[in-house]
Formats: structure tokens, sequence, C-alpha cells
């Protein structure tokens, strides 16, 4: 007699789980198949989830709150509090606001700790009780970099702590302020069976903290540990989780430091903020145009300076090129602080437009001052550096050039030109390079006031001013008049 076969229910499966994206799969690999990253997949607990529809009953009753017309909404003005800091509140729109999550993430050894740290400082003489939690380092060695930057007060409270749990019991008995948490992949909760910084953890965590900071109107800022990309490390869930998400970047061979508003659900996203890291900490850098440019009493070849916008500031850069001969059957074109697709690209229009020889020579480009350029407006001013550096004909000092050139050579307007062109001026710059297609913004016009402009339409206009210009003597400054005219 032959029995049914028994049904096995509820049996768990092993699944995979990738630390990086969330991704999960039925089988162990070594290479996550949804962000590509190696070494990334772990074990983790099956998810038992019902069929779609299986669960969903219709509705039991009327809304418990009535839909209302947009037009009877009204907008509340959120009270914003001083970190003390004015860059890292130029960031954040004014200020923190009570309840307030922001995720600060940056690659380690940038500085986010020293940058928290020093806004616990400030926030702590205005404020009242700042809490930092740091599961990264012990109280002690907080307390050694406290004294190092000056960030001593005895508001701002340290504690080393890697339970979430403890966390929570921190702030019950502190009551602060602020609450500072640093790092989030470091923090872990016993109600989750995986280890701290693992996808379910960071969610987790995030969640709680930020459902306490919520009902309790308690402000907390979250450090964040970032990839590469510049994306925040663990599952994408996690920026979604909090109100505002800020990178702090910088090349660690640099002292430049930026911090950028990448979300921000109480302000604006495209605010930049600057600091330059020294052995003291971070200092605030009120007028960054003075860290990207260098001020020289003789022209050289190969340097032209232009405007860039970080967000809604318009920054002062230089761009540098040098042209040398190359013995190598393919010449190299190399870029530093410049998109390198893009500064080839550029060099080419320039070869062609200027009927320069640039096929058997390497072509170098960089930006002064660790300044990182992806902006278009730099285009012209790179271009002028190549031409520049290749006819060894100076520019002039007091110049700057902003504008996008084409494939075809063409100069295009850039977003934000009155802007640029009105640092320039502030700056004390007398000439300006700019598409003659600008002439017919209003606002453009009016911040040229008091400036010599020359407007171009074409890139080999003035690349053919620059070859007709006499050869260069010690001081002697490339002459463009040729195309020379106000508006």
């Amino acid at each position: 007699m032959s029995h049914p076969a028994p049904r096995l229910t509820n049996v768990p499966k092993t699944e995979y789980e990738c630390s990086a994206c969330g991704n999960r799969t039925a089988k162990w690999l070594g290479k996550c198949a949804s962000c590509g990253t190696f070494g990334t997949i772990s074990e983790a607990a099956a998810s038992h989830r019902p069929k779609a529809g299986s669960k969903t009953k219709g509705p039991s009753g009327g809304p418990t709150r009535a839909a209302r017309a947009v037009v009877d909404l009204r907008a509340e003005e959120h009270a914003r509090r001083s970190t003390g800091v004015a860059e890292f509140d130029r960031v954040l729109g004014g200020g923190l606001v009570p309840g307030q999550v922001v995720l600060v993430a940056g690659e380690p050894g940038v500085g986010k700790s020293t940058l928290l740290l020093d806004v616990g400082h400030r926030f702590a003489e205005r404020r009242g009780t700042v809490l930092y939690i740091s599961g990264e380092e012990s109280a002690e060695q907080i307390g050694l970099r406290a004294r190092r930057i000056g960030a001593m007060h005895p508001n701002l409270l340290i504690a080393d702590e890697t339970e979430l749990e403890q966390v929570l019991a921190h702030v019950a008995q502190t009551r602060p302020s602020l609450l500072i948490v640093d790092s989030v992949q470091t923090i872990a909760t016993s109600a989750i069976d995986s280890r701290a910084g693992g996808v379910a953890q960071v969610h987790e965590v995030t969640q709680v903290i930020t459902q306490w900071a919520k009902s309790h109107h308690l402000p907390t800022l979250l450090v964040g540990q970032s990839t590469r990309e510049n994306s925040v490390a663990g599952p994408r869930a996690l920026e979604h989780l909090v109100d505002t998400v800020v990178t702090f970047e910088g090349d660690r061979t640099s002292a430049l430091r930026l911090l950028r508003s990448v979300k921000n659900r109480f302000g604006p996203t495209d605010e930049v903020a600057c600091f330059e890291h020294d052995e003291e900490g971070l200092r605030e850098v009120a007028d960054p145009s003075e860290l990207f440019r260098k001020v020289r009493e003789t022209p050289v070849p190969g340097s032209c300076l232009t405007v860039t916008m970080e967000g809604r500031r318009p920054l002062v850069a230089e761009v540098q090129a040098l042209v040398a001969g190359s013995i190598a059957q393919t010449p190299r074109r190399a870029a530093t602080g410049l998109e390198l697709s893009r500064s080839t690209m550029l060099v080419t229009v320039t070869e062609k437009a200027g009927a320069l020889q640039l096929g058997n020579r390497d072509v170098y480009v960089a930006t002064v001052g660790g300044a990182k350029i992806s902006d278009p407006g730099a285009d012209l001013a790179l271009c002028l550096a190549v031409a520049s550096a290749r006819l060894d004909a100076p520019l002039w000092t007091d110049t700057v050039a902003i504008g996008e050139v084409t494939l075809s050579g063409d100069l295009r307007v850039v977003p934000g030109l009155a802007k640029r062109v009105a640092e320039a001026a502030r700056l004390g710059f007398k000439r300006v390079i700019i598409p003659a297609d600008a002439g017919r913004q209003a606002e453009v016009v009016r911040a040229t006031d008091g400036l010599s402009v020359q407007p171009i339409h074409r890139l080999s206009d003035l690349l053919g001013a620059m070859r007709r210009a006499p050869a260069p003597e010690t001081a002697r400054r490339a002459q463009l008049h040729a195309v020379d005219a106000p508006f």
C-alpha cells in the first residue's frame, strides 16, 4: 500500500546576501551579480515572504485621516539650530532641524570624525549637552583628538559603544541636545542575528536611531563609510531612511575638503562647503577661490584661469597644461583633477581648431590646489592652456575664460554664467573671455560692468589670434585684441 509523500512546510532555506548592495542569491558566489563587488557574499537568514495578494484584504473601513486639498496645506517653517560651524550650516540649509537625521558619508581617513567632533564642540558651547558615540575608537583616543584640535568642553560627552541597546541607554540617561554616532556600520543590535556592518544590521540600527530621533526631536548625525564611487557602503535603503545625506570628499594628498549635500528634506541640495585639513584639524574656508589659483606677477605659458560652479558656489580655479615632444608611437594624454576622457577630447578639438600639431607630443593637464573639476565651463580654459603651452605664449594673468567647447569648436553658454563673471570681478580680474551668445542675457551684461569682455563664437577665432601674436619674451603677454570687443 503506497502512502503519499509528506508535504514539507516552513523548511528554512539557506540564502546568501551581498553586504554591499543587499542582493540575495540561492548559492554562494565570489562576485555579486548585482553590484559586481568581490568577497561580499555571506550566508543570511532566509526570508519567508507570502505570495503576492495571499494575505491582502480589501478596505475594512474608512481611512484614519482624510485626504486634503493641496491648497489647504500650510508650509511649516522649521526652527533651525546653528551648529556653530558656518560652512556645515551652509550645506544643511541654515542649521539642524529638531529630529533631523543627517548621514555624513566619506572614505576612511578623509576627516569625518574630525569634522563631527568639531561640530559637537561648537554645538556644546551654544546648545548644551552633546553625546558622541564612537564604535571605531576608544573614548581615550577621541579625547586625544579633541585636545589636538581644541574641541574641549564639559558639555561634550564621549562614549565608546558598539551595541545599539547601550547607545540608546546612554541617550536616555544623558538626554543630549545633539547625538553623534561614529559610525553606523560599527553598531549592532541583538535583535538581528548577523555581524555588525551587514546589510540587515545597518538597516535596523539606522531605522531604530531614526525613529528615536523623530520621537524625541533629537537632531542626530550619523557617520557612514562610502565606497570609491562616493556611494554609502551598505544598502541603498540606508540613504532613504535619513533626512539628509552629505558627502565629505577630498584627496589625502591635498588639504582641500569639500562637503556636498546629496539629499536634504529640509533644504537645498546644491550647496558646497569648503574646509582645509591640517595638523590642527579642519579650518573653514570662506573664500575657497584662493586655494585653487596661484597668483603670479609674471605670466607663464600653459596656464589659464576659469570660474567653475560647485553647486551654487562659484570658485576660481587654475588649469595648467604641459606639451612636450614624445618618442612613443602613441603620445601620452594624462589628466590630474580633470576627467581624462573629456580632456583627451578637448586636446583633439584644440589641435584641429588651432592647427597645432599635437599628434607627436605628450600632453599633460592638471588643476592647481587639489581641485577636481567636472564642470564643462572649464573647457575653454583647458583648450587655451594647451594652446598656450604648445605655442609657448603666456596668457594674461588678470583674465578668466569661461565656456563649454563642442566637438565642432563652437562655444556654448554654461549655467550660472552671471555668477561666475561676478565672482571674477569681485576678485579683481580685468578681462573675461566668454561665448558670444552670452550677450543676449541681461544678467550677464550687468555682471560684466567694468570688465573687458571678449565674446567668442568659435575656438578657432581665439587660437588664430594667439598664433598671430608676436613671439613671447620674458614678460610679454599674448595679444588677443583681434577678437576683443565689448557687448
